[in-house]
């Protein structure tokens, strides 16, 4: 019988390399009692057989910050446990052999300027110089990271594992977690099997990293963990004679990547249509195990790498090799609390880059665990942004087809997935699809983008310019400014709080005043105890003791798992009731008059103010009418039963024929909110971004009583401000922003831009982004540098502004 103790303060469920990251940061940040099983052996399921890239620049600030953590921390591992990690920082090199490549890489380079990353553009003459055996006769450019490399993963994870225990964590191989024990939604424990053998340990927290396993194994305890393992293929050649150390290489428009090591060539493939497996679950034996070979599968790349590397027609192979590794709807990994279970954590699903990503996210679990909030932002990782419909496994089994190879395809702004595709509708889906709409997806909603005309293609013609819809949206944009324009926001999250304590609890939460008369809209945050902004809302007051909250779509289980988590002995009920309403934005300056066409009741100013609430009659049915707006123009938001959405609808459009109605899409949307400065929750405000910082004092109330964050709060009052968010407008009216573009102040990079958009009206792209301030400098000497935004290379002189660059005032709101 193995040697496992009765309880411990924490059980990791697989040995990995991310288990045994997590093991070694917890025992590391002075943990003790920490038990991690492994099924079979360490490193048995994808760990062994990972290619060991390790690329420090990843997607955004945070991401780059993990990756560049692993390096650091594989740097140091030898010296510290003794084994070898077969890290060696010899640099990567990815090439482009299109225009539209060149455009992205030259835009990755000025964000690798921006997070602090080495990087250097080059031409295909200095590539060849640096990979002689490449052809580059049809390689347009390239960019190099000199802090890049390969390493050895079952060597890192088992240095890891050394590391851990070196510390006092007891890792175990040969013991299976057959499952997570719970009591009233809190874990209890891991009941265990080796042989014939079985047990149970006590625990209050568990860490399921169990990659490939781990979401059958979350699926048990109704945890949404949505990954799904697919099959990745690489070739090894046989020694190649006088082939030098060389960088890893990309050639992404190849979907190929080249490995040196040992003399030998690793060549692998991110092909645009991948092979899921493991559809009907993974035997119980499989252990270091390979899949079949495919090399009808893998010939089209090896084709492709022949012509680019010669060499390679002259070279035998020497391992064919096809094994399994785990991809996730979004191609993000999974880290964090599963907001299903209290104490049950996640780091699990990553997409072929866990050796990256793995020491960095272990740090990260580990810091989060042990504070009870993380180190910085995570949202993109994080596990409450998982959908609970994503565990359906045909949705699963059809979106990694394409995630796989979305790695290395063209990461154009606005790409839009094309699998899996049309789960959740609203009421208008039909209405909108047959005026042209063109529908992108956030966490499974189809959601109108932009509406074709007649004639015109329904869909996306990708590139870095002016996109085949730019001007269709510049229209729509217009009628939401000058006329009146529709929109479907039936995605929003919509939660309602209510009973006795209702009040009192949002009043604990929120950084507003949640105590107003019924029928009043308050735009506020929920803060944490660092005054960073936990989620971005609005909260109707519908009767003395019902409350109804309205979020982003996509952080809607965010948002309940913080709202449930934070209740006590409050008589409160939470209920998620978003599939109930449609939500119809009605916006501009002839909204008012559009929607007395249709309703008997009074819209004007002093019937009904900005930021009410209240039921109107609209066609034959009734609608909450929410004068609010996010577009920054008179308008309301219509909230209709989801039944009589439809006939809403018909109502509107009929009634606007002659008034220039036009529908408008998302696309228009964020271009006006963005010339407002509006903040978009998960780029310009996060969880790291203190509300005061974010410019949105207004919205927090102190002097109301105690409430999370307050006194955060007050302290940077006092203290002052370190950082500020501006809006910024390019003098140039050509280029586009997105977003991290690089600000520059008086010439030096001083920070990067979170959110990015065309602002038709004003003229130009406009962005919003955080800057470095002194506590005591004014806004007018802020104002007055000299600033400059970054765009793929070149660098645009930019207007700054603190007030929105759009109606400062708010006068078109208040009309």
């Amino acid at each position: 019988m193995p040697d496992l103790p009765r309880s411990a303060r924490v059980v990791i469920i697989g040995g990995g390399i991310s288990g045994c990251s997590v093991a070694y940061h917890l025992a590391e940040r002075g943990w003790t009692d920490i038990v991690l099983l492994e099924r079979k052996q360490l490193t048995c399921g994808t760990t062994w057989h990972a290619a060991g890239l390790v690329g420090q620049l990843r997607a955004s600030q945070n991401m780059t910050r993990l990756a560049k953590y692993s390096v650091d921390l594989y740097r140091r591992l030898e010296a510290e446990t003794g084994l070898a990690t077969g890290f060696s920082q010899r640099g990567s090199m990815t090439v482009a052999l299109t225009e539209a490549r060149r455009e992205e890489l030259l835009r990755q380079a000025s964000m690798a300027r921006a997070f602090g990353v080495e990087v250097n553009q080059l031409s295909p003459s200095e590539i060849k110089t640096m990979y002689p055996h490449l052809e580059v006769s049809d390689i347009v450019s390239g960019v190099h990271l000199p802090g890049d490399g390969q390493a050895d993963p079952t060597n890192i994870a088992l240095a890891l594992a050394k590391g851990a225990r070196m510390r006092g964590a007891r890792i175990i191989e040969g013991v299976k977690a057959t499952r997570v024990t719970t009591d009233h939604g809190r874990v209890t424990g891991v009941d265990w099997q080796a042989g014939e053998e079985t047990g149970h340990i006590a625990a209050t927290m568990v860490v399921n990293c169990g990659g490939m396993w781990g979401r059958d194994l979350a699926a048990q305890n109704g945890v949404a963990l949505p990954l799904h393992a697919c099959e990745h293929f690489y070739i090894v050649t046989e020694a190649v004679p006088g082939l030098s150390q060389l960088p890893v290489l990309r050639v992404p428009d190849e979907c190929a990547y080249y490995k040196e090591d040992a003399g030998k060539i690793l060549l692998g493939a991110f092909e645009p249509v991948a092979k899921p497996w493991g559809m009907n679950g993974i035997r119980e034996d499989f252990c270091f195990d390979q899949l079949p070979e495919d090399f009808d599968h893998f010939e089209p790349i090896l084709a492709n790498a022949v012509a680019r590397m010669p060499i390679l027609a002259e070279t035998g192979i020497h391992t064919f090799f096809n094994g399994p590794e785990s991809f996730t709807p979004d191609d993000r990994y999974y880290l964090g609390e599963a907001p299903e279970v209290a104490g049950y954590w996640v780091a699990a699903g990553y997409n072929s880059i866990g050796i990256v990503s793995s020491g960095g996210a272990g740090m990260a679990l580990a810091s989060w665990m042990d504070k009870g909030e993380p180190p910085f932002d995570l949202w993109e990782v994080d596990i409450r942004r998982a959908q609970p419909f994503q565990r359906n496994r045909r949705y699963l089994r059809e979106r990694v087809t394409e995630t796989l190879g979305l790695l290395y395809a063209d990461h154009y702004p606005y790409r839009q997935v094309a699998t899996a595709r049309g789960l959740r509708r609203s009421a208008l889906h039909e209405h909108l699809k047959a005026r042209g709409a063109v529908f992108g997806e956030v966490a499974g909603w189809e959601r109108a983008n932009w509406f074709a005309k007649d004639g015109e293609p329904r869909e996306y013609r990708y590139g870095w310019g002016r996109q085949n819809w730019f001007h269709n949206s510049a229209e729509e944009h217009r009628a939401l400014r000058e006329g009146v324009g529709l929109l479907d926001m039936s995605s929003f999250g919509k939660i309602r709080v209510e009973g006795r304590d209702a009040l009192a609890f949002l009043q604990q939460l929120c950084g507003n005043d949640m105590d107003v008369a019924a029928g009043r809209i308050v735009y506020t945050q929920m803060l944490n105890q660092s005054g960073g902004i936990e989620s971005d809302l609005t909260v109707t007051r519908l009767s003395e003791t019902a409350f109804l909250l309205v979020v982003p779509g996509a952080t809607l289980q965010r948002d309940l798992s913080w709202l449930r988590r934070h209740l006590g002995g409050e008589f409160v009920t939470i209920t998620d009731i978003s599939a109930a309403e449609a939500v119809i934005p009605v916006m501009g300056p002839r909204s008012r008059e559009l929607l007395a066409r249709v309703s008997p009741d009074d819209f004007s100013a002093e019937a009904h103010p900005f930021g009410l609430a209240r039921e109107i009659e609209i066609g034959l049915g009734l609608a909450r009418a929410h004068r609010i707006s996010y577009v920054g123009e008179l308008g309301w938001e219509l909230y209709v039963s989801t039944d009589q959405a439809a006939h809403v609808f018909e109502e509107l459009v009929s009634a606007g024929e002659d008034l220039g109605l036009r529908l408008c899409g998302l696309h228009a949307m964020d271009s006006c909110r963005i010339e407002k400065a509006y903040r978009h929750f998960g780029h310009d405000i996060t969880d790291e971004d203190h509300v005061l910082e974010a410019g949105l004092g207004f919205a927090v109330k102190t002097g109301k009583g105690d409430f999370i964050g307050r006194e955060a709060v007050l302290h940077k009052r006092e203290a002052g401000l370190s950082r500020r968010l501006l809006q910024f407008r390019l003098r140039d009216p050509e280029p586009l922003l997105f977003h991290n573009e690089p600000i520059l102040r008086d010439g030096r990079i001083v920070g990067q831009l979170t959110s990015g958009a065309y602002g038709h009206t004003l003229g130009g792209a406009i962005g919003l982004g955080y800057v470095p301030c002194r506590p005591d400098e004014t806004v007018a000497e802020l104002l007055a540098s000299g600033w400059q935004i970054e765009v793929a290379g070149r660098l645009i002189g930019a207007e700054a502004s603190m007030k929105p660059l759009y109606d400062p005032a708010g006068q078109r709101t208040a009309g």
